[in-house]
């Protein structure tokens, strides 16, 4: 179960970061500005959170395994056309789809942990997770780099689609079904449409603002989305079946989990989407050697995620997801530091060190509190909503800093304005993470769970290995029992 949630998702999350890597060779080769290179960003991220709290839902209602399965397909064809995309608006047409499948299969992945492992493997569970798909986020510089440097940027496309196959033939092999058997009634249609255009507004009027100013069609747009948004609220206030039932938010956990999330999130984000086009454009890193710089973020998500989750099992999550964001912070204030002249030792990798410590910390404890704060009905829900926070975070983030932080046009491709842009975006993510780590500490709480050392005697078949509470799994072992 954990290799098919994480091959799915780490496809996702994957593209979340793989595409940053290869920003200045596409928009060289497509010409595009800096607002080009944003929506091709933000084209995958818009649909990604407008749509990821339907797809729980959806996952809820018809079968989690299902839509997961719907969700890599889809990714995989979308992948696809990005890969064959000849043109900037076609590129982030297919983004935006991508976005769509990626909105099926995240909340997915998630929501089958919480439903098939036990409360005291669930931490662990995520832990792994977390980790492990976050390898996949945090890898995608280098393999872009790589991809880049020895073919083309469409590689970073095309490799997702061996991937979805691996993903659909092990979910399809070991993963068993999961429902909300009381999730009856339609879907909520008006709610996504609503989300959709509202996101969609907001980051259009934020990229255009940066580069045009406060024009009427940028002002009209902010409207509508604003407008929209609130529709959105209400809508799901009176809706009988709500993709997002407003009463999850009644957990004071819960909403104080997700507030950390978005603030955390965005300053996370907007590191991602620019520390790749810095190492380039103004240190002068090729892809590759720009994709191998942030090497020790992987490796210490790799090595430290698990045990964090773990961590935040024993002791209870506020501390980790106090000092954690903090840890990023520092590690913002040191990549600040990124100037013409400067050497990857003595300025890049200590922040990239330091910024791997702390998300490492941040990530596994944040999404097991955020699932252990609602109920089971509503996992595949709860994901999704904290899905929608971390990537609407991560889509406003990247609409707003680069235009504050003077980065706008062709400022990318002069490093020295560049580096001014990148040094004052990198203190506001600071800002931010500080933020987020100050909120833990004022509002998560700690809840513990009690520790299950040994098997309860409602799981002692062999079949559920202590931590599966879903339908038990045939083994090769019970095959061949049954045989004999």
């Amino acid at each position: 179960m954990l290799l098919a949630t994480v091959l799915g998702t780490g496809i996702a999350f994957l593209d979340m970061t793989v595409v940053n890597v290869a920003l200045p060779t596409i928009g060289k080769e497509l010409n595009a500005t800096v607002a080009g290179l944003q929506w091709i960003v933000n084209g995958y991220t818009l649909t990604l959170a407008s749509l990821i709290l339907i797809g729980g839902s959806l996952g809820d209602r018809f079968g989690r395994r299902r839509v997961f399965l719907v969700g890599v397909v889809w990714f995989a064809l979308a992948s696809l056309f990005c890969g064959l995309a000849l043109g900037e608006g076609a590129l982030v047409a297919a983004r935006a789809l991508q976005g769509i499948g990626g909105a099926l299969l995240t909340p997915g992945s998630l929501a089958i942990i919480q439903a098939s492992f036990t409360p005291g493997h669930r931490a662990r569970a995520v832990g792994a997770w977390s980790g492990l798909s976050g390898i996949a986020a945090a890898i995608g510089p280098f393999v872009g780099g790589w991809l880049v440097g020895v073919g083309s940027w469409r590689l970073i496309f095309l490799i997702n689609v061996p991937l979805a196959i691996a993903a659909v033939a092990v979910t399809l092999r070991y993963v068993p079904e999961s429902r909300d058997t009381e999730s009856v009634g339609g879907i909520d249609v008006s709610g996504a449409v609503l989300t959709a255009v509202g996101l969609a507004g907001v980051s259009w009027a934020l990229i255009a603002a940066g580069e045009r100013g406060a024009t009427a069609s940028t002002l009209t747009a902010g409207a509508i989305g604003v407008a929209a948004l609130a529709g959105f609220l209400a809508v799901e206030r009176r809706s009988r079946h709500p993709m997002m039932p407003l009463e999850i938010w009644r957990s004071r956990q819960f909403t104080a989990a997700n507030l950390v999330t978005f603030v955390v999130y965005a300053a996370i984000s907007i590191n991602f989407f620019l520390l790749s086009v810095a190492l380039q454009q103004v240190l002068g890193y090729p892809p590759m050697q720009a994709g191998l710089a942030t090497v020790p973020v992987t490796a210490l998500m790799l090595v430290l995620s698990a045990r964090a989750g773990m961590l935040a099992e024993r002791i209870g999550p506020r501390l980790p997801m106090t000092a954690g964001p903090l840890i990023v912070a520092v590690g913002l204030m040191l990549l600040s530091r990124v100037q013409e002249g400067t050497t990857y030792v003595g300025t890049v990798l200590p922040g990239v060190i330091v910024f791997g410590l702390g998300l490492t910390l941040t990530v596994a404890p944040l999404t097991a509190t955020v699932l252990a704060a609602a109920s089971e009905r509503y996992a595949g829900i709860a994901s999704g909503v904290n899905n929608a926070v971390a990537r609407g975070a991560g889509l406003l983030a990247i609409a707003v800093i680069p235009g504050v932080a003077g980065l706008t046009g062709d400022a990318y491709r002069d490093p020295a304005a560049f580096a001014r842009g990148f040094r004052t975006a990198m203190l506001i993510g600071a800002a931010l993470a500080a933020a987020g780590g100050a909120l833990a500490w004022l509002f998560i709480r700690n809840k513990v769970a009690g520790r299950a050392d040994a098997c309860p005697a409602a799981h002692l078949d062999r079949r559920h290995y202590c931590a599966a509470d879903a339908a038990p799994l045939a083994t090769e072992l019970d095959a061949e029992r049954a045989t004999r």
